[in-house]
């Protein structure tokens, strides 16, 4: 099955979503915690950073570079990246526990694994993160560097003291979203990896992303099932010093786990297209990285609407805007500033330190209350720090529709599409370009959510009409794809989730 493929007999129009009869069988929704049973809970320290650094300094520029990587450093960036957060209790009992990352209908498919080699309090070896007991597990004793940078085709991850390993459970998400669900994966995982990028920039950490790298020589390393859980993207962290020393390859592992639900529902399509995406050795995977991609060039002579400059400070702090962050379910319809939207965007569309071209993923909008900016349909462009005008008027109606007819997307103040060249991406990076296409959006999406919750609004993402989106931004968008879309606004009256958590603050540790 090829990404085009994919990509079509998953897309959203009103007649799919009403002729699709599926239903939420609540009684085999999986369980949220993945939980090793054969292995120690090994607790980590709940004290934690409280990361005053402000939020969009984090995003602006990374601290100076730390010499070694700590503990509490380490147990900082698994908390904020995935940790739980926030704590709502329904009437009658009934309880949810929000994490850090937003995560699509509040499933929270991704996984935290984490490879250290030379750090101290903690012994080297491969570590499951589980958010639920707030605890690592040690998967496999020893240092397993070596054997990521291998698959990685990146001598870099033996030479970084920790790795981090994003993956995903598929039930967790079929369940709700079916085979559509293979795009949420990379949605929120990069949700999560804005939060890991700013965290670990914050920290002095020097994140670096790796998208590419042998599949099923990772997940056989994790000890995966890569037909229920597959992993994503690579982070490494810390500073580098002496690589690892390479060993024999690993054998197998299969720790015994808590059961998701009494019964599973496969979806082929979500296995096709991740086999079909994947890299089966090193020289494919330096080859696949050598794919050349070009941007396309904007167009000359568009009327363009100069946005301010950027917020250089919000006022509040990257721990505190995580701690708060939690998807916008009401919107009222107060206008945001022409300021504060121009910042979203900026923060939105920074570049990252990744092993992948960028640049992938545009961004329209539908603008609906900005102060000094006329509603109407917009386009992004990063390089002059503006809004190109497409159409002028009132579209909230035409919002909501897009947004899957969800009221969300006509009372925001400002909604975000993101779209892609899916042909020319997959021509030029093969199959596994639509995973980046997917997984830049939900990043600039994350990044937003940091960039809002900073400055004292709200976001939410949200999936949509695919050819519908098209068709209304074209003819400017033709030839493109719907991705993924984030709704900015101020909340409305709906009531807060209260933060109720057993993790303390303290002062940052010296470096």
């Amino acid at each position: 099955m090829t990404a085009r493929e994919y990509h079509d007999r998953t897309t959203h129009s009103p007649a799919s979503v009403r002729t699709s009869g599926h239903t939420l069988e609540w009684d085999i929704k999986p369980f949220p915690f993945k939980v090793y049973t054969d292995l120690e809970a090994i607790p980590l320290p709940r004290e934690l950073d409280p990361l005053a650094i402000d939020t969009l300094t984090a995003l602006a520029a990374p601290a100076p570079a730390v010499t070694s990587l700590s503990l509490s450093q380490l147990t900082a960036a698994l908390y904020y990246a995935a940790g739980v957060t926030k704590k709502k209790t329904y009437p009658g009992g009934g309880e949810v526990l929000f994490r850090a990352a937003a995560s699509t209908g509040a499933l929270y498919q991704t996984e935290v694994y984490v490879a250290v080699g030379d750090i101290a309090e903690l012994e080297a070896g491969l570590y499951h993160f589980c958010p639920g007991d707030f605890a690592l597990r040690r998967l496999r004793a020893g240092d397993v560097r070596a054997a990521l940078a291998t698959s990685a085709a990146d001598g870099a991850f033996a030479r970084r003291p920790a790795t981090m390993v994003l993956t995903a459970i598929y039930w967790r998400n079929t369940w709700k979203y079916q085979a559509r669900a293979y795009r949420h994966l990379f949605w929120d995982s990069g949700t999560m990896l804005a939060n890991v990028l700013a965290v670990g920039d914050g920290l002095g950490l020097a994140p670096r992303v790796v998208t590419g790298f042998v599949d099923l020589e990772v997940n056989r390393l994790l000890g995966l099932d890569p037909s229920r859980e597959v992993a994503l993207e690579l982070i490494a962290l810390g500073p580098e010093a002496a690589a690892a020393p390479a060993g024999a390859p690993p054998a197998s592992i299969d720790h015994a786990t808590l059961p998701l639900s009494s019964s599973e529902v496969d979806y082929p399509l979500v296995r096709e297209i991740h086999a079909a995406s994947s890299l089966a050795t090193a020289t494919a995977v330096s080859a696949w990285r050598e794919g050349a991609w070009r941007e396309a060039a904007p167009p000359a002579g568009a009327k363009l609407v100069a946005l301010p400059s950027p917020r250089e400070r919000a006022g509040r702090g990257l721990g505190e805007t995580i701690q708060r962050r939690g998807s916008t379910r009401e919107f009222g319809r107060a206008p945001l500033t022409a300021e504060e939207l121009a910042t979203t965007l900026w923060a939105a569309t920074r570049s990252v330190e990744v092993d992948a071209p960028g640049g992938l993923v545009d961004l329209y909008l539908i603008v609906n209350a900005v102060d000094g900016i006329p509603s109407g349909a917009y386009f992004y462009r990063p390089d002059a720090h503006a809004l190109e005008t497409l159409a002028t008027g009132e579209f909230r109606n035409r919002s909501a529709h897009l947004c899957l007819e969800q009221p969300l997307g006509g009372d925001a103040a400002a909604v975000i599409y993101f779209l892609a060249r899916l042909d020319a991406i997959t021509q030029a990076l093969g199959d596994r370009g639509y995973r980046l296409a997917n997984l830049e959006a939900g990043l600039a999406g994350g990044r937003a959510y940091l960039a809002a919750y900073a400055q004292g609004f709200g976001a939410s993402g949200l999936t949509f009409y695919d050819g519908h989106v098209v068709e209304f931004f074209s003819p400017h968008a033709a030839g493109k794809d719907a991705i993924f879309v984030t709704a900015l606004g101020r909340s409305g009256v709906g009531g807060r989730v209260n933060i109720k958590s057993n993790l303390t603050a303290s002062r940052r540790p010296s470096a």
